[in-house]
Formats: C-alpha cells, sequence, structure tokens
C-alpha cells in the first residue's frame, strides 16, 4: 500500500468531461483533472486497494446512483486510456439497504464501537440469494424438477425418524379401525404412515370439497364446527340424517386417541430437528404435519406421489418436500437472532434452574454445572451484542458511544467481579490469579488468536488482503499505550520490590557457593506494606486515570477531529430502481430491554461458575494458568470471533482486525481500570501486579501484531504465524507451575 506520504502528493484519479444531472450526486472519487482518465484508473485503483464486494475496505469507489440510459453520462469509469492514474484515496464506501443499517455499518468503523456483522433490520426479500430464499420458503411449493431423492440427509431422516414415525401412524391405524367409529382416520393414517416413511417427492394436497356434497350437507344443516369439513364419502354411501352423528363421533375419538399422541411423536421429531439445524425442513415438516394435516377431515386430504410430466395440481397444496436436509441453514435466522444463539437460550434456563434450585450436587457436580455455565455465557454474549449494535444504529452518535462504553465490556466484567468477590469471601487469592489470567488471555488471544484465525480463513478464499493501516495504526498506538500502563506496576515492583523465596538448598554444600531456590517473588509488604501503599498503590491509581483519559481522547480522535482517517460512505441506494424503509428486528425499547435481561442473566451465569470453579481449580491437573488464558478469557468473545470469520470472508479484514484490537484496548483502558475501582470500594485481593509470564506473553504478543500489520497487507501464512505463536504460548502456559496462592 502507498504510504501517506504518497496520497499527499498525488491527485485524486476519477474524471468527468459532462455535467451529471441534478438529482445525481458527484463522483465520492474526487475532481477530474482530464477528460480521459477512465476505467484503467479504476483498476489501477482497485489492485492497489483489493477493492471486492459491496464492503470493500479500500478503494476507489464510485458513489453514482443508477439513471436510465438516456441519461446517463460518460464518467471515470466509461473511459478509456492509456494513462495510468496518479493516486487513488484512501476510501471506506458502504453499501446499505436503509439508514438504520448504513448507521450500523459506519458504527462499524468507528474506534469504541461493537463491530456487528448480522443485520439489525429486516433485509428485503428481492435482495436474496436463492439459497437463502430456499430456507424461509414454506414446504408447499412444487417444483418442475426436483432431481434425485436419493440422498444423504433423506437417509439419514429414514433413519432418525421415518421408520418409527411411520410404525406409529400403523399402530394409531389398527387402533382407529378398532374403534369402528374412527375409521376414516384409520386409513388417514394408514396412508400417512407410507408418506412419513418416504415423504420425498410426495405432496399432501387439500382436496376442495364437491358442490353436489356440499349441497347435501347444506340440506341437513351438517357440518363439523371444528374441522370445518364434510363427511367421509367412503364412509357415507348416501346423504341421510343420520351419518352427522357418526362424523361427530369419528372426530372426538380421534382427538382423545390419536391425535395427542402423534402430536407428541411430532413434537418431539421437530425439537429434535430443529436442534441439528441441518434438519430444519423436518422440524417444517412436522410441525405444518400437526397443525394442519392431521386438523383436516380424512376426505379433505389427499397423498401423491409427483411425476416430471405432471400437470400442476388442483386445490391446496399442504406439503411437499424434497430434501431433509440442507447444509446453509447455518445462516437460517429468528427475528434477526442466528439459530444457534436461538437454539442455546434453552440452555441458559436449563443452568439457572440446575444451578441454584440444586446447590448441594444432588443431581449434577460442579464440573457440569460450571461447563454448563460458562457455554450458557455464548449466547448470552450474542444477544448483548445484538442489543448493543440495534440501539447504536437507531440513535444518535452519544448515545451509541455510551452504550458501548457501558455494556460492551459487561460479558467480562460480569465474571471477573464475581470471581473477586468470592475470593475476597472465601480468603483464597487463587481468583485474582485467576482473573489475571482471564484478562492475560483475553489481551494475548483477541491480538494474535482473532486476526491470525481471519487470516487464515480469509486467506483461503482471497489470495491477498489489505487494511486500512491508518486506522489500524491507532488501536495498535492506544495497545502499546495501554500496556505499558497496566504492566507498569509490575515492572516498577520487579525494580523496587524485595526477593523473597519460600525455600533454598545449598547446591554446592558450601556456604559461599550457589544456592537453588523455589517459591520466589517479589515482596511488597516488607515494612508493613511501605512500597505498597506509597509507591506501588498510587502508582495504579494514577493508571487506572490515564488509561480510562487515553481512551476518551482516541474516542475523539477519530470520531470527531481526525474522521477522514476512515473516510465512511454511505451510498444512498442499494439496487437500482429499489429504496427499502428501515424494518428494525428490535426496536430501541425492546432492545434496551433485552439488554438488561440478558445482563441480569449473565450474572447469574457468572455466579454459578465462579460458584464451581473452585473444585475444577483445586482437583485439577492442569495449571490454573491454563484454564484462565483459554477457557475463560475466550469463550465469551466467541461471538465476536464469528464476526471477525465473516468480515474475512468478505474481504473485509479491517473489521475483522479491529475487533481483536478494540477488545484487546477495551481491556487495558476500560476492564482493569474498573476492576482496580471496584477493589477501592470493595477490597478484595486484586492487584495490578502481573506475573513474569503474562508480562512478557502480553509484550511479546503486541509486538508481534504491529511488526505483522505494518505493511498494511496479509496473507494465510502471516495469520498461521499468528496462530502458532499463540499456540505456543498456549503450550507455555499448560506446562507452568500453579501461580502462588492457588
Amino acid at each position: 500500500m502507498a504510504s501517506d506520504a504518497e496520497h499527499g502528493r498525488r491527485r485524486r484519479c476519477c474524471a468527468q468531461d459532462t455535467p451529471a444531472p441534478a438529482d445525481v450526486p458527484k463522483d465520492s472519487c474526487g475532481d477530474s483533472d482530464g477528460p480521459r482518465r477512465g476505467s484503467l484508473c479504476d483498476r489501477h485503483c482497485a489492485a492497489i486497494n483489493n477493492v471486492q464486494g459491496d464492503l470493500g475496505d479500500l478503494g476507489c469507489h464510485l458513489h453514482r446512483p443508477r439513471v436510465p440510459p438516456a441519461m446517463s453520462t460518460p464518467s471515470c469509469y466509461q473511459q478509456h486510456s492509456e494513462e495510468v492514474c496518479e493516486s487513488c484515496v484512501v476510501k471506506t464506501t458502504l453499501t446499505a439497504e436503509n439508514a438504520v443499517e448504513a448507521n450500523k455499518l459506519s458504527n462499524n468503523y468507528k474506534f469504541g464501537f461493537k463491530k456487528w456483522k448480522s443485520h439489525v433490520t429486516a433485509r428485503p426479500w428481492e435482495d436474496r440469494s436463492e439459497i437463502v430464499k430456499e430456507l424461509y420458503s414454506d414446504l408447499n411449493v412444487i417444483r418442475g424438477s426436483g432431481g434425485s431423492t436419493l440422498t444423504c440427509g433423506n437417509v439419514l431422516y429414514l433413519l432418525l425418524f421415518g421408520w418409527w414415525l411411520s410404525l406409529l401412524y400403523v399402530l394409531m391405524a389398527a387402533v382407529m379401525f378398532i374403534t369402528v367409529i374412527g375409521a376414516p382416520y384409520g386409513q388417514l393414517c394408514w396412508d400417512l404412515a407410507g408418506y412419513f416413511l418416504w415423504p420425498f417427492g410426495k405432496v399432501i394436497q387439500k382436496v376442495e370439497v364437491p358442490k353436489s356434497h356440499q349441497a347435501c350437507e347444506a340440506g341437513m344443516g351438517e357440518s363439523s364446527a371444528l374441522l370445518g369439513g364434510p363427511t367421509p364419502r367412503r364412509w357415507r354411501p348416501q346423504c341421510w340424517v343420520g351419518t352427522g352423528y357418526w362424523h361427530r363421533a369419528s372426530t372426538a375419538v380421534w382427538l382423545c386417541l390419536g391425535y395427542p399422541v402423534l402430536a407428541l411423536a411430532h413434537g418431539l421429531v421437530c425439537v429434535t430437528a430443529w436442534l441439528l439445524i441441518v434438519l430444519i425442513p423436518v422440524a417444517k415438516l412436522s410441525a405444518r404435519a400437526t397443525s394442519r394435516v392431521l386438523l383436516l377431515p380424512p376426505e379433505r386430504v389427499l397423498i401423491r406421489r409427483l411425476r416430471m410430466t405432471e400437470v400442476p395440481l388442483e386445490g391446496e397444496v399442504i406439503l411437499c418436500c424434497y430434501r431433509a436436509a440442507n447444509p446453509y441453514y447455518y445462516k437460517y435466522a429468528v427475528d434477526g437472532i442466528n439459530v444457534f444463539a436461538v437454539n442455546l437460550l434453552p440452555l441458559v434456563l436449563v443452568t439457572l434452574v440446575l444451578g441454584y434450585a440444586d446447590s448441594p450436587n444432588h443431581l449434577t457436580g460442579s464440573a457440569v454445572k460450571f461447563t454448563l455455565a460458562l457455554v450458557s455465557i455464548m449466547p448470552l454474549s450474542y444477544y448483548i451484542g445484538m442489543a448493543i449494535a440495534s440501539i447504536s444504529a437507531q440513535s444518535n452518535f452519544a448515545v451509541g458511544a455510551v452504550v458501548n462504553a457501558t455494556f460492551g465490556s459487561i460479558t467480562e466484567l460480569t465474571f471477573y467481579i464475581t470471581a473477586l468477590i468470592k475470593g475476597s469471601r472465601e480468603g483464597n487469592r487463587c481468583y485474582a490469579e485467576v482473573v489475571k489470567s482471564a484478562l492475560t488471555g483475553t489481551l494475548v488471544g483477541c491480538v494474535l488468536f482473532v486476526p491470525g484465525l481471519c487470516m487464515v480463513i480469509g486467506g483461503i478464499r482471497h489470495q491477498e488482503q489489505r487494511f486500512n493501516s491508518r486506522s489500524a495504526g491507532v488501536s495498535s498506538a492506544l495497545l502499546f499505550l495501554s500496556v505499558g500502563g497496566v504492566f507498569a506496576p509490575t515492572l516498577f515492583s520487579k525494580v523496587y520490590g524485595k526477593l523473597v523465596c519460600g525455600e533454598c538448598h545449598n547446591v554446592t554444600q558450601n556456604p559461599l557457593g550457589h544456592y537453588l531456590c523455589h517459591n520466589c517473588h517479589f515482596d511488597l509488604m516488607d515494612n508493613n506494606g511501605t512500597l505498597y501503599y506509597s509507591h506501588v498503590q498510587p502508582l495504579v491509581y494514577t493508571v487506572s486515570i490515564l488509561l480510562p483519559a487515553a481512551y476518551l481522547i482516541g474516542l475523539f480522535f477519530t470520531l470527531k477531529t481526525h474522521t477522514h482517517i476512515y473516510d465512511i460512505h454511505i451510498s444512498d441506494c442499494h439496487m437500482p430502481g429499489h429504496h427499502h424503509s428501515a424494518v428494525v428486528h428490535w426496536s430501541r425499547w425492546q432492545a434496551l430491554v433485552i439488554l438488561l435481561l440478558s445482563t441480569l442473566c449473565m450474572s447469574a451465569c457468572a455466579d454459578l461458575a465462579t460458584e464451581h470453579i473452585s473444585p475444577i481449580l483445586t482437583n485439577s491437573t492442569i495449571s490454573q494458568y491454563f484454564i484462565g488464558v483459554t477457557v475463560l478469557a475466550m469463550v465469551p468473545e466467541l461471538p465476536e470471533i464469528v464476526n471477525g470469520i465473516q468480515f474475512a470472508l468478505q474481504n473485509n479484514l479491517s473489521l475483522s482486525i479491529e475487533i481483536g484490537n478494540c477488545i484487546a484496548v477495551q481491556v487495558c483502558m476500560l476492564q482493569i481500570p474498573i476492576l482496580v475501582l471496584f477493589t477501592i470500594f470493595y477490597p478484595t485481593n486484586f492487584t495490578l501486579v502481573f506475573s513474569d509470564l503474562h508480562v512478557y506473553a502480553s509484550m511479546f504478543s503486541v509486538v508481534l501484531m504491529n511488526y505483522i500489520f505494518m505493511d498494511g497487507k496479509c496473507d494465510y501464512f502471516q495469520g498461521t504465524v499468528l496462530v502458532m505463536v499463540y499456540f505456543i504460548l498456549l503450550a507455555v502456559y499448560f506446562f507452568a507451575p500453579s501461580p502462588s496462592g492457588c
């Protein structure tokens, strides 16, 4: 990427030789310097800045709404020239469906705002791909050519559900035939047994009642108030008064004996298939069968096998399924919430009920409850992130900044504070060491693992990825400052503290020889704690004030005085001829309620996690360092990691890098000062003095990250280096002895 000075010397490249209509905005590329600097210039800009997709990070994008052919005028991308353009302006051009979505995309590039990939508004249906449209379509569409129905997913349905569901229908058919008056429903169950054994390529249709039957029933005044259908013709040879009694009796028998059992079976199939995600079509099939097919009169249900040359069917199609599995259902969302977060939400309820109702651990042990509490944090983190993004996108800048600063780190702070409170009550210093390990693990993981993994996955699809090195430089500078400030008390204690060892042995049997000492540490409480209370503690408070102040200065710098670093431009039309109003998934008040409820549940899960982590720390053979820097540090960040990977796959590596950098900066500049402030009002064992391993790992990670990101471009090899270094550090933590006090 060209340097900043080089950008300043060059002129903008795009040209326009005739004026555009009044309603067409000017090109965002800048003014022209000649009539013939056209497509070659744009291609050069794209080659330099690697512009790809609607969300290209850097490049000379044009902002020009489509106009009719008669109104179109020659512009910079319509000209042809052999000249090479002299410059390309670093620009981030975003394309959004509506104003709310544009505000969310703009917030993604702002320092201090949560980066969120999912939409906060409903996407226009015509903008969806055919794959996504198929995910949300009902199972009542007949295709012209469905292809072969013998697929792995269909066979999996047969093995998991088809055989026993079909057998249950056969048994229910026998029961209904035995009752005699339920014989029409017995025939229906027999037909459905063959359907649910292999429903693919078959159709269930609602048959219209012939007018002669309607007239006969109208003459007798006989109808079904529940089902709204006529009496079965095959069980009624002629129209006479007594048939109405048999119809009502068969319906009552069906609703008492047949329907509840089959509804329960289909409910089990629906829940199981939904949890498996790829089998969501089976869940739709069972839900539609329970709510529609089984509540229809038997003579209104027709089951047919489709053929390639068959003419369109008459009547309403209720069910028509071709595939039991679809691997793209990981994209499925319910009211804007990803299906994985929806499926994990009941786990939160199970965790809370099991954790607080079974306090003596009669049903499960501490390890199970700790695991459940930790896994429950993941969907809650997702809901908190979605709520923050929704509120920020629908509010002004000030409200968005306050919400992001207040709730952006609520997931981690909730766990850290509950752990420190429990350690203080028990007088156990191990909890404070675990919190320090988790803080260091979050810092190292977000600096090395998150961007490294995104670079590897994005590099598989894109040979080389580029990003805005200037915006990344702001985060890097703040990261250097924050790491230096956080570890300043530790370095101060190393210089002026007194080294104290637990035991020493003379290895040479000579009083003047070498001694081998164990469990050595720098004692800050020597001479009644004079060093700590007079020197280290004031330094800690000073750093805890300066770091948030530097964070606020960074916000003011990037969002107020130097916004040109990002140069965000929002296009006002996303498709030719389409302008959509925003239909938000969550309103501001709804998002606020969800945010508060998720935070409350997060606090409860964090309390359960800290309550049941003590046996794991005591009985585990793994170092407490390793548990802190891996499980406790990275599990709450999984939603952020997923967002980073999705951005990288769209060749938007700037946001992938900023996700890790912003989390690391918030750890040092917000989370640690808040913990220090908390210890003032609630004394705990937490002191801002880290072990040597934490200091060396953090500083080395920050230096390596800045070296990799120096040139503004990367590939999968550089990402592999970052990931490998992260795993090497994990190995060091794994084999490290447990910290003192544990």
